[in-house]
């Protein structure tokens, strides 16, 4: 038995015996979590670096918040409607 607890709990031998015979058994990775960033569009995303006056930056930020979209969210928006892409 080890000192280590999962909360509050003692870990017992029996629960590590029990994780290791579900892992030997093996996992449906379909039905594990995706981890990282959700992708946005096709393919990788690229990090555009934008500099904005304080002014611009604050109607940004107020207008995502009013949209209930993140600020990046905003950008996009803007630059599709600009480009006309869907």
């Amino acid at each position: 038995m080890t000192d280590e607890t999962i909360g509050g709990e003692p870990v017992t031998d029996q629960m590590i015996q029990g994780w290791a015979d579900e892992a030997e058994a093996g996992y449906d990775t379909e039905k594990l979590r995706k981890r990282g960033r959700p992708t946005v569009g096709d393919g990788p995303g690229a990090v555009v670096p934008v500099r904005m006056d304080a002014a611009l930056l604050r109607a940004l930020n107020a207008r995502a918040e009013q949209e209930h979209v993140s600020r990046s969210e905003a950008i996009r928006e803007a630059v599709r409607a600009w480009t006309q892409v869907a």
